[in-house]
């Protein structure tokens, strides 16, 4: 894990090539929250964008094209155009940004337009080949270029045209200043850390996490679970969790990371008391109880007070902290408490705090919090892959310095 992390440092950014006169693609993640009327209801990853694009700019690039992707369209679809988020990249920016449809449309544009000209390219995902690698359309992105910046990380992990494809062409290809500080950070939590390290894991499958377990026992001390992927782990220790989410498959597995991070040393905590309800939606009851005592025909929904006494105590001695997942299901109010005080907990600690993960980002977000931690990754695929310690596919085609 550390080798890798160690390899992706190694990235050539942004401040190692020249910039002035040079027309530059940047690669970016604008995926951002709309509602349905398309407002934007967090603006975190165009905001995270602005530092690469005005570096671009104030060194006297000749042109600046953004590429990004915007949720999961099948083919063109009004509802994930890029020009929902269009007047709030011009007012971060403090400048006009030129809207072009199609790649074609670019390099017309570009002819006719001043220097440090910024444009915008509709949703890449709109064209087939992006998330197919096609080599035309990588080609065709390279000829619109003489740098290539990736500054996507929550796409990072994509072998796609835009993120991986159109660097085998590019006459250059480095990293954004939020590509580097992603990886600068994680490192510093992984690579570096300061002793003991935490990791904080919840959400609601362990199969989605079971690697990031596996391969983190050589690097941190301590790990919490909580969340739906927790009851995995006490059915592995013979409760019997109702009608909770458990993945049966998995019952094993979990029973031998468990033996895993005993022989290694490694303390996993593990929720002591429960919230739990007959219906998450519409709760007739809602109970705390020993994790080993779940009513019948009842589900657990979040961390009890108890568990959070203890998960508290964990953290406070803890000087990095890494949290991936939420301890509940924290979107109902009656099930957030137990992510919530955590977050104020974690938030109320000197340690060196890294949140990965959307869900993560999003409950420290609405518990007040966001601002409070050391730093919150804008990728949630992205940042899982690199915790379970894989080079991630966007750094593999980027010069090293």
């Amino acid at each position: 894990m550390v080798a890798g992390i160690n390899l992706m440092q190694e990235t050539k950014s942004i401040r190692d090539v020249e910039i002035e006169g040079k027309r530059v693609l940047i690669r970016v993640d604008f995926n951002v929250p709309m509602d349905s009327d398309f407002n934007i209801s967090d603006d975190t990853r165009i905001r995270e964008a602005i530092p690469t694009i005005n570096h671009c700019i104030d060194n006297g690039a000749k042109s600046i094209v953004l590429v990004s992707h915007l949720g999961r369209p099948r083919g063109k679809s009004s509802e994930f155009s890029l020009k929902h988020i269009l007047k709030r990249l011009e007012r971060l920016l403090n400048r006009s940004v030129i809207f072009v449809e199609s790649l074609e449309g670019v390099s017309s544009v570009m002819a006719t337009l001043p220097q440090k000209s910024v444009i915008l390219l509709e949703n890449i995902r709109f064209l087939e080949g992006e998330e197919k690698n096609d080599e035309k359309l990588s080609k065709n992105l390279a000829s619109l270029c003489d740098i290539y910046i990736n500054d996507a990380f929550g796409a990072s992990h994509r072998k796609h045209a835009s993120t991986y494809g159109v660097a085998k062409f590019a006459p250059v290809k480095v990293a954004g200043l939020l590509l580097k500080k992603e990886i600068d950070s994680f490192a510093k939590a992984l690579a570096s850390p300061l002793k003991p390290v935490l990791l904080i894991v919840g959400g609601s499958k362990v199969s989605s996490k079971i690697t990031l377990l596996s391969n983190i026992l050589d690097v941190v001390d301590k790990i919490v679970i909580g969340g739906a992927m927790s009851n995995t782990f006490l059915k592995s220790l013979g409760y019997d969790m109702q009608r909770s989410l458990v993945e049966d498959p998995l019952v094993p597995e979990a029973a031998k990371i468990l033996g895993l991070a005993k022989q290694k040393g490694v303390k996993i905590y593990l929720p002591v008391d429960v919230v739990c309800t007959d219906d998450i939606k519409n709760p007739k009851e809602i109970k705390i109880t020993p994790a080993q005592d779940v009513p019948e025909n009842f589900l657990a929904a979040d961390i009890g007070p108890a568990s959070v006494k203890l998960f508290s105590e964990v953290i406070r001695d803890c000087e990095t902290i890494i949290w991936n997942g939420p301890m509940g299901v924290y979107e109902v109010q009656n099930f957030s408490r137990g992510t919530f005080q955590l977050a104020h907990v974690v938030a109320d600690t000197y340690a060196y705090s890294v949140i990965g993960g959307g869900d993560t980002a999003d409950a420290i977000d609405r518990a007040g919090e966001k601002d409070n931690m050391s730093f919150t990754s804008t990728g949630g695929g992205a940042s899982l892959e690199l915790l379970e310690g894989k080079i991630l596919p966007a750094f593999e085609v980027l010069e090293r310095k």
